[in-house]
């Protein structure tokens, strides 16, 4: 796209506060208001009058702090961002390319800014790397990928907009100009582009975003996301034996009643339950299933399937017949627009996503920056091949400071929390492990609630007492408790309407109470957890970064990720807390808390 611009928060402060700021705000708020809600999916902000907007308004002075600029989360120095492109490592190099509007903190003007890395934890920003440049990228240059070629060289692919008067969506291709230079800084666009455009009936508007390349039997694939009718997401295939003549494969891979799918994705994952990644092109056997994901555009958020995908077909197959209905998210909180890359070093596979803010675009105007990138994790398939399991790249861990803090066995009862205490916990890596001694006490679940955990969630959050939990953490809490950041579990007995005697896990990051600030969007996030807590035991890994708190949950198989905006905790005033709102006591087995150090290169910032 770029995989969306459209944002999942609100766009201005709320209308008491739009009073307060005068008419030609509220004016600007509501043009941006109805854009929104007429699904402006690519909105072109009329960046000058929100600068106008910005320096008049009352905006929060701890929106403006620089402790809620994120310490080791991947962003620019300034402006916009969005989805990440075409990840990859090459000759020692890993690549980060993403959407970027060297103009302002609001989306437009589109380009491919270009980071590089040697551990992809500190990153030197590069030269632009695409840019609107060629009748058939004029008014942008969107969201695609990069292929290793069969004699080492990397491909770009990515849709690029040609007419000024829609978003008439063509795919274009782009080689280093310089193969030999490691860190691909030119690239050069042949006169033979767009060489995909939409043909046979094609959304032209709704046709974006190419995948990674496959490559079996002579021939290249590679998928383009599309809408077909009103709400049918598509993902189409093309295939090619020289990578510049493409043709589509009469039927698609896949399709389901979601909407429009945006940056589709497509990888071969192993069944044997070891972490190891799989290159693009494996093919599936009875060893290897695959991962189909798409980005919903409708609901702003990414889901997936596990499945099998027969190449002589070009077919996918679902293995769950409903998992186009129930959705696997790689993350149920703040995270869209994700790509994975083959890391072929570590034989690992490496995913990106993209976190938007969730303050007002004024805010964002007034800050000079918007959007991050979710810290880079390691995805592979659960032993149990229902679903896949994420934790952050291993790379991470040497910002962890030399001494951590840690609690052991540590009996939480109700209504009790417990602060950790001897670090500055606003820039922190916690890891803890909890156990539960009895699930006696846990709730029965709702039937109407037994497939909607964010509702569920919003219901029972962190506040309302259960039986087993809530309990969990608090972090980046205030003094007084006036601010914190809630990311827990809670169980609850079988719902009479699930075929499982299993206990079921919910967890949950409730920003209802993170920031006194009124103008922001504070929704629950909430999964359920495939893991069998009869057994007592249950993890949780958060990785709280000033205004990010990204949250793994059972060893990685539930990820939620929230953006937060402290007014009063911030930096030394941040506290953590553990705490336990359940009838039922819980003990602490181990907890381990790291100060987390920055980078010594955050391209710039």
């Amino acid at each position: 796209s770029t995989c969306s611009s459209s944002h999942r928060r609100p766009l201005c402060p709320s209308v008491s506060a739009m009073v307060v700021l005068g008419g030609r705000v509220a004016w600007a708020c509501s043009v941006l208001l109805l854009l929104q809600l007429a699904g402006a999916s690519h909105v072109v902000y009329e960046t000058h009058l929100l600068e106008t907007e910005a320096a008049a308004a009352d905006v929060p002075p701890s929106i403006l702090d620089a402790e809620l600029s994120t310490g080791y989360h991947f962003r620019p120095i300034k402006n916009w961002i969005n989805d990440p492109n075409a990840p990859m490592y090459y000759k020692g190099w890993y690549h980060f390319f993403y959407q970027y509007n060297p103009k302002g903190a609001v989306w437009g003007n589109i380009v491919w800014a270009h980071s590089v890395s040697r551990d992809l934890i500190n990153w030197v920003a590069l030269e632009t790397a695409i840019q609107p440049s060629i009748k058939s990228d004029k008014y942008g240059c969107w969201s695609g990928s990069a292929t290793i070629l069969r004699d080492g060289t990397p491909v770009i692919m990515y849709t690029g907009i040609d007419r000024a008067d829609i978003n008439y969506e063509v795919q274009n291709i782009a080689f280093p100009k310089n193969k030999s230079d490691p860190l691909l800084r030119e690239w050069v666009k042949p006169r033979s582009n767009p060489i995909i455009v939409p043909e046979g009936g094609i959304n032209a508007t709704q046709f974006r975003d190419p995948t990674t390349a496959w490559y079996a039997d002579g021939h290249w694939r590679l998928l383009i996301g599309a809408l077909s009718g009103a709400s049918r997401g598509v993902a189409y295939v093309y295939r090619s034996r020289d990578f510049m003549r493409w043709t589509r494969v009469r039927k698609p891979l896949h399709s389901a009643p979601t909407g429009m799918w945006e940056c589709p994705d497509l990888y071969p994952v192993t069944v044997d339950g070891r972490q190891n990644g799989l290159d693009t092109s494996v093919t599936s056997s009875p060893r290897v299933k695959h991962v189909l994901k798409n980005s919903l555009d409708l609901r702003r958020y990414d889901y997936y399937t596990v499945g099998t995908y027969n190449r002589k077909t070009e077919r996918y197959v679902p293995d769950n017949p409903a998992g186009d209905e129930h959705h696997l998210r790689y993350d149920y909180g703040n995270f869209y627009a994700s790509k994975t890359f083959y890391d072929p070093i570590k034989r690992r596979r490496i995913l990106w996503g993209w976190a938007n803010e969730s303050d007002t675009a004024v805010d964002d105007v007034a800050k000079g920056w918007a959007g991050i990138q979710a810290i880079p994790r390691k995805v592979w398939l659960d032993p149990s091949g229902r679903q896949l399991m994420q934790w952050p790249v291993e790379e991470l861990e040497a910002l962890r400071a030399k001494k951590p803090v840690s609690l052991k066995d540590r009996v939480v009862k109700r209504g009790e929390h417990v602060e950790v205490t001897g670090l500055r916990s606003s820039q922190a890596d916690v890891e803890v492990s909890f156990e539960v001694p009895s699930l006696e006490g846990a709730e029965a679940l709702d039937p109407a609630l037994a497939n909607d955990a964010q509702k569920l969630c919003s219901v029972r959050g962190a506040d309302v007492e259960g039986g087993v939990g809530p309990f969990g953490l608090w972090v980046l809490a205030s003094s007084k408790l006036e601010e914190k950041t809630a990311v827990f579990f809670r169980v609850f007995k079988a719902a009479r309407n699930i075929n499982s005697t299993k206990p079921v896990v919910l967890m949950c990051s409730d920003p209802t109470t993170s920031s006194l600030n009124p103008n922001l969007y504070k929704p629950t996030f909430a999964g359920f957890v495939d893991t069998d807590i009869a057994k007592g035991k249950i993890s949780l890994r958060s990785l709280i970064d000033r205004s990010v708190v990204e949250s793994f949950g059972a060893g990685g198989r539930t990820c939620i990720l929230s953006r937060v905006y402290p007014t009063l905790a911030l930096g030394k005033n941040a506290h953590l807390h553990v705490f336990n709102n359940g009838k039922v006591d819980i003990k602490v087995s181990q907890l381990t808390a790291w100060e987390m150090k920055k980078p010594a290169l955050m391209n710039g910032a």
